[in-house]
């Protein structure tokens, strides 16, 4: 069994959080990025990949670890379910003054 696996044998759902930045200098916006990777390393590469894909030019991720069950609400729910089929789920929000 690897570091994302669940007991019996499930994939999880990896949650990375940070705050990320369209533009370099710009207004920061909380982020959560939702994916099922192999490994941690993994998962931080995918997610800045993603991130970058998204248009986002600066990130800075503080923590990570894996979803301890589905999330209730939205947007999470929604997230956690695309991360289950395999997408990478970015959720924003903005940051607390």
């Amino acid at each position: 069994m690897n570091d994302n696996e669940t007991q019996d044998g499930d994939r999880a759902v990896t949650i990375i959080t940070g705050r990320v930045w369209r533009r370099k200098g710009g207004k920061p916006e909380g982020v959560h990025v939702m994916l099922v990777a192999p490994d941690d390393d993994s998962a931080v590469r995918r997610a800045l990949e993603s991130l970058a894909a998204e248009g986002y030019a600066e990130a800075e991720l503080d923590q990570i670890g894996d979803m301890q069950g589905e999330p209730d609400e939205e947007p999470h729910l929604s997230a956690y379910q695309g991360a289950l089929e395999g997408e990478v789920s970015v959720v924003t929000f903005d940051e607390p003054e």
